[in-house]
């Protein structure tokens, strides 16, 4: 049964660095149960391709914006890398949006 009390979460991860559409799964999977454990339900998870990036971050920005998100999972900050500095953009998201970026290291 699906609690739709808890607050939305929503993933952001880069495919490229997974080996197979299995472990991008197993990637959500992972986040699904970070998500649980931390008191959220676990909406999508954007997946950002190198041959269209930044799309699937822009889709999230909007995302966050529209549905007032409170808080975003990433597997590490490397993923942000396609976007730009990880770090600078960690810091430009959560001041334009309001929504914090929270890190569940997830090994690929």
């Amino acid at each position: 049964m699906t609690d739709y009390t808890r607050p939305l979460l929503l993933g952001y991860a880069r495919r490229d660095l997974y080996l197979s559409d299995r472990h991008v799964n197993d990637l959500k999977r992972e986040l699904g149960e970070f998500a649980q454990l931390e008191g959220f339900l676990l909406g999508s998870v954007y997946v950002e391709d190198s041959d269209t990036a930044p799309a699937a971050f822009e889709a999230l920005v909007t995302s966050v914006n529209r549905y007032q998100i409170t808080a975003v999972v990433l597997p590490g900050l490397r993923h942000l890398a396609l976007v730009g500095d990880p770090a600078e953009i960690r810091v430009r998201f959560e001041r334009v949006t309001g929504a914090r970026i929270m890190l569940h290291e997830v090994t690929p």
